[in-house]
């Protein structure tokens, strides 16, 4: 299995509740479920991940300077 970072993530209430509904619907733990939406904010926003784990840059971090 690949190693997994940790870390603490402080949720509003109602946002922790609504994952928690989401993620029992889905059949998922809470913390499957918060990489499941992550992983598809990353892809909306264009940000696919690499084979490292690591988002690639963004518009802005691949211009060159004139």
């Amino acid at each position: 299995m690949a190693d997994r970072k940790a870390f603490l993530l402080r949720l509003n209430p109602e946002v922790h509740a609504a994952m928690e509904r989401w993620a029992k619907d889905d059949l998922r733990s809470l913390n499957a479920q918060v990489e499941f939406a992550l992983r598809l904010a990353l892809e909306k926003a264009g940000r696919k991940m690499t084979k490292t784990g690591d988002a690639p840059p963004g518009p802005a971090d691949t211009e060159t300077a004139p």
